[in-house]
């Protein structure tokens, strides 16, 4: 069921413990990008693995407008014969981004360089959320834009004919906007920089060098990362990609067990990738009996199987430095400090409050509604653990990773958790509650 369909609620009962091995879903960021990257180059790209939640259906229609040659061949198999670096054509329809962050900004940065107008939209929360961000940078490049107010959706696209290069500093840790501003940079002549402050996922480097770009990655002196792209290469196609599991995915079942003393549970396949990997280190300094087996490489990637005990954790305070790290895990960790013995700080995480929802607001909302005390501020949220009463009703404002983190805290809970609407999970987790349920969880449909 799609974010845009009727409110489907859901409610997780305690269980004593969860046991048995999964596979997680094939990584979200690596499969927009593998489309996406399939679709620029000269030739056909074959996919295994491929996340198919609505957040990436939303990128292959779009790219099917753009001209590319986008097909599903069966469960997690598809094949993207592309255009080449600067050879999208006009869509004949709106770019309909539906609840994807990443589809829009993206994107944005693709078509950025191409001399037609394009338009782009999406649901209500993608709707709300900031789009300045790739606007301004891909604007001094030679783009235009015409959005809403605050440069939100729905807006246009009128990308240069020819896109002049820069070097722009990130102002917020970003792997979105760092990617858009890459990918104009492949159809810019010259050489365009990205400098970040913190180090942020690096899919689009790693997945970019291995279809032939050539990027060159440094670190300056004040310790910022500056990622440089030469532009206007030729990307060879003929490659065969393989989906890591996504470690963002992969958390839900790893809290879970980690916060029921007795369980014993194996996610299989997860990417662990280090610019992805804050949310384990987090854990295990909590006391989690984690560990990663099996270590391999796949794509460039390196993956593992997380094995994970349950047992008691204890609050601590997570270094700001880590969150772009673990930006997108922050909902779900939240649900382990609240079973933890003791407080656990986290800070600099303002960003959340730019996600599919306020993310920041939402979780405090969520935990208040279940007798979870807590502090939050601008940048920070100090979780008291303890014993959960739950029995609340959480508003998950179409956020696929509100609703199911609570999911995860009814496990633990003295009383069960509902959420108003599951169906966004469906937009990076088709089949949750019956990964869930089959590790032993009663999430049901209320």
């Amino acid at each position: 069921m799609s974010s845009s369909s009727v409110p489907q609620k859901l409610v997780s009962a305690p269980v004593a413990r969860l046991e048995g091995r999964v596979r997680a879903p094939g990584d979200k960021s690596i499969s927009h990008r593998a489309l996406m990257f399939g679709a620029i180059t000269v030739g056909e790209t074959t996919i295994e693995g491929l996340l198919e939640g609505e957040d990436i259906l939303s990128s292959a229609a779009a790219l099917r407008l753009l001209g590319a040659d986008v097909v599903r061949l069966g469960d997690g198999a598809w094949r993207v014969r592309g255009v080449g670096v600067g050879g999208f054509r006009e869509p004949p329809d709106v770019l309909d981004m539906g609840n994807s962050g990443t589809s829009a900004r993206l994107l944005s940065g693709l078509i950025a360089s191409h001399a037609f107008t394009s338009f782009m939209t999406g649901d209500a929360s993608l709707r709300r959320r900031p789009m300045m961000r790739v606007i301004e940078p891909l604007s001094r490049m030679g783009a235009r834009f015409v959005s809403r107010d605050g440069g939100r959706l729905p807006m246009a696209v009128t990308g240069a004919p020819t896109m002049m290069p820069i070097e722009y500093r990130l102002p917020v840790a970003s792997a979105q906007v760092k990617s858009a501003i890459l990918l104009a940079g492949l159809n810019t002549p010259g050489e365009t920089t990205v400098i970040e402050p913190e180090p942020t996922r690096d899919h689009t480097e790693r997945m970019l060098e291995g279809f032939g770009a050539a990027v060159r990655t440094r670190t300056l002196d004040d310790g910022a990362r500056a990622i440089t792209i030469v532009g206007q290469p030729e990307l060879a196609g003929n490659r065969h990609i393989v989906v890591p599991g996504d470690p963002s995915s992969a958390a839900f079942a790893v809290v879970a067990a980690a916060v029921r003393p007795g369980s014993d549970v194996t996610v299989e396949n997860v990417g662990i990738n280090p610019t992805r990997a804050g949310l384990y280190e987090t854990l295990r300094e909590m006391g989690a009996a984690l560990s990663f087996e099996n270590r391999r490489v796949m794509g460039g990637e390196t993956v593992a199987d997380l094995r994970i005990r349950g047992g008691a954790l204890k609050g601590i305070d997570v270094p700001p430095d880590r969150a772009p790290s673990m930006i997108d895990e922050y909902p779900v960790l939240a649900v382990a400090a609240a079973v933890a013995e003791g407080t656990t700080r986290m800070q600099g995480v303002a960003e959340l409050r730019a996600k599919e929802s306020d993310r920041l607001a939402s979780v405090a909302a969520g935990l208040q509604a279940n007798g979870v005390r807590f502090e939050i501020g601008a940048d920070y949220l100090h979780v008291q653990g303890g014993a959960v009463p739950g029995g609340g009703l959480v508003a998950t404002h179409l956020d696929h990773r509100i609703a199911m983190s609570f999911l995860v805290l009814g496990l633990a809970a003295q009383s069960p958790v509902a959420v108003d609407d599951g169906s966004p999970i469906n937009t990076s987790f088709p089949g949750f509650a019956a990964m869930m349920n089959g590790l032993g969880a009663k999430i049901t449909n209320a």
